[in-house]
């Protein structure tokens, strides 16, 4: 059996479509519709199930791919690992959102460089950059998201915990009487300072602390969390924010925290590859290194 058609198989069994596959190979969609039709022809049975959102495959082709995939996963992890690696320097390609991976992600695998690897980031959302990873653009992703389907492998990263904050002289102005008494109610008049006119922080943050909607909308509107942070800082407003990015900020007295919940909300990152890839060393490499730094971000 030819090595490429199993290749080209396992690819479309992971992606879930002929047209992500063929992006993923450097191919055309009728080239890799043609390689899955003679692998098809020459095992006398179909694998894969067409509809009108990609395919399915059969339990033939489930089948095959559970026997396959791990097989041509080594033969790719053999030929990486044979590479001169003091030829060039291998790049290593990361998307997630700017504010996490630009304070804890980038920090860590910048050690790495030294091992001969060269970093290439981006920034999105995690539709966005799971979009991404999944197209064969990056290596790994980190996303807030779990994603779903053959394609895409999530290990859990790290939880990052939500912590409601303002400038001392919000907290001056409200009391920390009526903050204790009159939990929410008491903010109901503090601007807010978020990413996003939905509010996701603040919102996911009432919800889950005060069970209910937050009053007030959102005074100023800014698409990263460090400028939310230095509005917050100035007296613009109330802030929902990570504490890691906050942490020194609150130890300074720039900003206060408003509340201290039992339990506070927590956001889970994952770290995502396609599924296989970890076969290739520098991307085991800086999986492994992420994964045993964020041991230590509590």
């Amino acid at each position: 059996m030819d090595l490429a058609l199993l290749r080209t198989f396992v690819t479309v069994h992971r992606a879930g479509s002929f047209t992500r596959a063929a992006a993923l190979l450097g191919l055309s969609q009728p080239a890799v519709t043609s390689q899955i039709r003679t692998l098809e022809r020459q095992l006398g049975r179909p694998l894969f199930l067409r509809q009108a959102r990609g395919v399915t495959p059969t339990t033939i082709g489930d089948e095959l791919a559970h026997k396959a995939a791990p097989h041509l996963d080594a033969l790719v992890e053999i030929t990486e690992t044979g590479l001169d690696d003091e030829s060039s320097l291998r790049s290593l390609h990361l998307a997630g959102p700017p504010e996490f991976t630009a304070e804890r992600a980038l920090p860590a695998l910048t050690e790495l460089t030294g091992e001969g690897f060269a970093l290439r980031a981006s920034f999105g959302n995690a539709e966005e950059a799971l979009e991404g990873l999944a197209a064969g653009h990056q290596d790994l992703a980190i996303s807030t998201a779990r994603p779903r389907g053959a394609l895409l492998t999530a290990t859990p990263l790290c939880d990052e915990e939500h912590v409601l904050v303002a400038s001392p002289r919000w907290v001056e102005r409200i009391g920390e009487g009526q903050l204790r008494h009159k939990g929410a109610h008491a903010l109901e008049d503090v601007p807010v300072v978020e990413v996003h006119e939905s509010l996701p922080f603040v919102s996911r943050y009432w919800a889950s602390v005060y069970d209910c909607r937050p009053a007030a909308p959102g005074t100023v509107i800014v698409p990263d969390l460090r400028a939310v942070l230095a509005c917050a800082g100035a007296g613009a407003g109330l802030a929902v924010l990570p504490r890691y990015l906050c942490a020194a900020a609150l130890e300074r007295g720039e900003v206060v925290a408003l509340h201290d919940p039992t339990v506070p909300p927590l956001r889970t990152y994952f770290l995502v590859v396609r599924t296989g890839t970890l076969a290739m060393p520098h991307i085991a490499r800086a999986h492994e290194w992420l994964l045993r730094a964020a041991s230590d971000w509590a």
